[in-house]
């Protein structure tokens, strides 16, 4: 199977920046999305690291599946996924050592035209109109900003508090022109939005040298309506729980509904 479904994050505190949003709820779609089995390791090398796009100082690994940064001095270092996104819900695993993160470790969306190396350490990514970045160590966005006007995600007591994992999710709503962020199976609410009509693809930029960071694309959805079917089953996976979706198969129902169930 895929993810489990992401639990909604506290909206107890007000945004303090348009890019922030009040709505937590996570984008229509996303549970289907996460809940169906995770692309073969071809769609994902599809949709892994380009290192036909990537700085000089970077080297694309297992066919884009991981890169590592070189240990140059004085040197940001950026690199673009393999396929852009224009429309659909997309998501995908970004795996960043917390030790491998040093200053600037910014995670996000760029347009083919943003730069991806700079001669001096920063938040590469989301420092100019191109692209659209998380800093997971200071817990800052980036986009046409720098420095301490940058606003915090998520807003308030909850990102003051929040140590970024190893593992983080990106989400990527082209139907609604969000950008948003999950960790720890929960939803942190849209960081950016306005990305309508663009073409965007992963991107990181980092500073750290022989960092490794690793991409897992965990699939698409293309807006249409759901059938009443898909919906039921979104119904009962809800009621379930994330902790107890193990348990459907002990379930007293016929094996043909407890495999559509677990989307097999």
């Amino acid at each position: 199977m895929g993810q489990t479904a992401l639990a909604r994050g506290s909206s107890s505190s007000t945004p303090t920046s348009q890019a922030l949003c009040s709505d937590f709820s996570p984008p229509e779609g996303l549970e289907e999305l996460l809940s169906a089995p995770t692309p073969d390791l071809g769609v994902q090398r599809h949709h892994g690291w380009n290192p036909k796009d990537c700085s000089e100082n970077i080297e694309v690994k297992e066919g884009g599946l991981c890169f590592e940064r070189r240990p140059v001095a004085q040197s940001t270092d950026g690199v673009r996924g393999k396929r852009g996104y224009s429309r659909g819900l997309h998501a995908w695993e970004i795996s960043w050592p917390q030790d491998q993160r040093g200053t600037h470790a910014v995670v996000g969306v760029a347009t083919a035209l943003a730069p991806l190396q700079a001669d001096h350490y920063a938040a590469l990514l989301g420092s100019n109109k191109e692209s659209w970045g998380w800093d997971i160590g200071r817990r800052k966005l980036y986009h046409q900003s720098k420095g301490p006007e940058a606003p915090q995600y998520p807003a308030g007591h909850q990102g003051e508090q929040l140590v970024v994992p190893e593992r983080l999710l990106v989400v990527l709503n082209m139907e609604e022109g969000t950008l948003g962020y999950a960790i720890g199976g929960t939803y942190l609410g849209p960081a950016f939005r306005g990305l309508k009509g663009k073409t965007l693809y992963p991107s990181v930029s980092a500073v750290w040298g022989q960092c490794q960071v690793r991409i897992r694309y965990l699939g698409e959805r293309v807006e249409k309506p759901q059938s009443l079917l898909d919906l039921s089953r979104l119904c009962i996976r809800h009621a379930l729980g994330e902790t107890r979706l193990g348990q459907i198969s002990t379930l007293p129902l016929p094996p043909a509904m407890k495999r559509y169930l677990l989307y097999q």
